[in-house]
């Protein structure tokens, strides 16, 4: 039996120093983050680690990867992982089924968006009406302390509010932050 495709990277158009200025440690034009390598000045997509045969993955921009996790990095904004990457649809029962027979760990949701497990985080699938095909919009980063988070960043991170996920808060990065990609900070899952 083959183990499901994981995540090992995401490849995003921001400059580096966009990134560096809210705190996160750059080397090489990569963010080391939770065994996962944010890879910017590249385009946008998403590389996985055990992406089997030639898939149809409706247009969106995966490739495949064999690179092994990275060195863990320590980041003056207190982030520590990605929680979940967020990726639109023009036909959210069309991707979905094209992910899952690609081997993707679907779990389905009664909500109005569909999940998959991608080893250290989760790919969030939302339906957006006049999309042109499916594309990687933005990121969820866990970070230590959301607070001193928010302290540090200033108005370049909307207010912290409760989040959808009970028990947690997340915030917004502002547009001042100068990125392309839509990026949230949020609390760390809590353990019952």
């Amino acid at each position: 039996m083959s183990s499901r495709p994981e995540l090992e990277a995401i490849a995003l158009p921001d400059p580096p120093h966009a990134w560096e200025a809210l705190g996160f440690t750059v080397e090489h034009a990569t963010i080391a983050i939770g065994g996962l390598r944010i890879r910017l000045g590249e385009g946008t997509g998403l590389e996985l680690r055990g992406l089997e045969g030639d898939p149809d993955l409706d247009g969106l921009p995966i490739r495949r990867s064999q690179t092994p996790p990275p060195r863990p990095a320590s980041h003056p904004v207190g982030a520590k992982a990605v929680d979940h990457v967020v990726v639109l649809t023009p036909d959210l029962a069309r991707t979905t089924r094209k992910l899952a027979a690609a081997g993707l760990d679907h779990r389905p949701s009664p909500a109005a968006q569909e999940f998959f497990v991608l080893g250290p985080c989760l790919l969030e699938l939302a339906e957006a009406e006049g999309a042109d095909g499916p594309r990687l919009w933005g990121l969820t980063l866990v970070v230590a302390d959301l607070d001193a988070a928010a302290h540090r960043l200033g108005d370049r991170l909307g207010t912290p509010k409760p989040a959808v996920q009970r028990g947690r808060r997340i915030a917004t990065v502002s547009p001042a932050a100068g990125l392309a990609t839509a990026v949230a900070l949020i609390t760390p899952r809590t353990v019952n």
